[in-house]
């Protein structure tokens, strides 16, 4: 499966890298965008959930890699939830070997 990471900086400047083994994440986050916490969320859980899906479907096991991201980021962003209008950039999507997307 052509997996991709996506760079995303989190409201107090910090930046993470993060994994899909799909890039259907390419349907709901997109480079330079900027979305609310809880938008990024769902967004972040429903892509990693299709992702977790499609590698199921091919391979007949689910894909621990993005259910791992998904819950590092439902952690990072607990540390945001009490800030008011808190968002996170989408600084890039990049192939597995580094190049962009």
């Amino acid at each position: 499966m052509p997996e991709l990471y996506f760079h995303v900086r989190w409201p107090d400047g910090e930046t993470q890298r993060c994994y899909s083994p799909s890039t259907v994440i390419e349907d709901y986050l997109t480079t330079g965008g900027v979305y609310e916490l809880g938008d990024f969320l769902e967004r972040s859980r429903t892509a990693l959930g299709i992702a977790n899906d499609r590698v199921r479907k091919k391979y007949g096991f689910a894909c621990t890699g993005a259910s791992d991201q998904l819950a590092q980021i439902e952690e990072t962003a607990a540390a945001y939830a009490s800030l008011g209008g808190a968002k996170v950039a989408v600084e890039a999507l990049r192939n597995a070997d580094g190049s962009p997307r």
